[in-house]
């Protein structure tokens, strides 16, 4: 099997390692990689928000399979104009993709399939926002409605940076805060059978005990051992299959995956956010621990052929990643800095996101630079063994969480 991965950051370094280890992938190219993606896939210098180029390179691949990363390619399209070629792909729709592209769209889809989720208001002037805020209290919540690559929300006590953040944004939506702790799920989908994949939790403030600026993600960790045993089947059961269903009664089918942020409520299981593609950092641990090989499974999706699909097999015991942001991460990352000590440990290893090479050195090319994915029979032992790999590595003016799956 030939496949094109699109995209560039950590969680496309997973998908592709796990595709390389994959015995029925023949062929890997991915566009437009990263320096560590260069290691094990033929990579092609394009851009990814290019619906036309992206299906022009699939086709003078002879690919068998795309598998889209990133939400912006998704949101411009580019799952649309590979199948017009009739290239099987991994990936929602461009209109389909507005679950995650539109936080207004979204709500609109949970509150119509009946699925747990906060109050909210949807606002684009200041009176409008006051008047959510009000209504809801603190701590406030406001989301950016668009793309806003995981660091659109603002959660604080403070009115003033509410109001700010609200005026910053062309829309946004408001919505009251959930208590409890917050899980990730992924179900992969072909349209109308979906599965879920192991949950994970991440760790989204920049600095120790969650304290900082909201990121991109700084860590996760999985399995959940404190989480309810039944806690994957009550979601697909009041989440995923009725967000699907309605969905495909708008005529939109979903194709690919489905990351449903939750929080763990005291009142059950309500969503956060939905999202139209895999979570960063998360899919570095999951994909760590899924042992039933990938790329069948990306291609039974693109196919609406999941549902005869065996039950998915995990490997035994935890995965840790833990994210090593560049200097400055979130505001004003610092970029071209030289990185050394990347070489894998017995239990540790890692995954590059923001990185490129340049004569021949590997530099940071972006905020989150590296994720260092460790995996041990428990989730201490994992811990110990991702931190044993992180402080052998160096990045000038680098940091990192030490709290990760603590």
């Amino acid at each position: 099997m030939r496949v094109l991965v699109i995209g560039s950051g950590g969680r496309e370094h997973a998908l592709c390692r796990s595709l390389k280890l994959d015995p029925q992938v023949s062929e890997l190219h991915c566009a437009p990689g990263n320096a560590g993606i260069a290691e094990i896939a033929t990579l092609h210098d394009i851009s990814p928000t290019d619906p036309a180029r992206v299906a022009e390179l699939a086709e003078s691949l002879r690919a068998d399979l795309v598998v889209v990363g990133p939400e912006a390619p998704l949101v411009a399209g580019v799952a649309d104009a590979v199948r017009a070629k009739g290239i099987p792909c991994f990936g929602p729709s461009g209109r389909a993709a507005m679950i995650e592209g539109s936080k207004a769209f979204a709500k609109d889809v949970m509150n119509a399939a009946g699925v747990p989720t906060a109050r909210s208001r949807t606002c684009s002037t200041r009176e409008e926002a006051e008047a959510a805020l009000g209504e809801f209290g603190a701590p406030y919540v406001v989301k950016d409605d668009g793309l806003a690559a995981g660091k659109g929300v603002v959660v604080t006590d403070d009115l003033g940076q509410a109001l700010d953040h609200a005026q910053a944004c062309e829309r946004v939506v408001i919505e009251e805060f959930l208590d409890g702790p917050e899980v990730s799920l992924f179900a992969l989908c072909d349209g109308s059978t979906a599965v879920a994949l192991q949950p994970a939790q991440d760790f989204k403030r920049a600095y120790d005990g969650d304290e900082g600026p909201n990121t991109g993600g700084m860590g996760a960790y999985t399995p959940l051992p404190w989480a309810p045993k039944e806690l994957s089947e009550q979601v697909m059961r009041e989440v995923v299959h009725p967000t699907v269903a309605e969905l495909a009664g708008r005529g939109l089918p979903y194709n690919g995956v489905l990351y449903v942020g939750l929080a763990l409520t005291s009142k059950g299981p309500k969503v956060i956010e939905f999202n139209a593609r895999f979570g960063d950092p998360e899919t570095q641990v999951v994909l760590d621990r899924l042992e039933t090989p990938l790329a069948g499974l990306l291609l039974a999706c693109a196919t609406g052929e999941l549902a005869d699909q065996p039950p998915l097999s995990y490997r035994e015991g935890s995965a840790v990643a833990v994210v090593i942001a560049a200097e400055n991460y979130p505001a004003d990352p610092v970029k071209g800095d030289v990185i050394s000590g990347l070489e894998p440990t017995e239990h540790a290893y890692v995954l590059h996101a923001g990185t490129s090479l340049d004569d021949g050195r590997i530099v940071s090319s972006g905020g989150r630079v590296l994720a260092v994915v460790g995996s041990g029979p428990d989730q201490e032992s994992a811990r110990t063994h991702a931190y044993e790999l992180v402080d052998r590595i160096e990045l000038r003016g680098s940091h990192h969480r030490t709290d990760i799956a603590r």
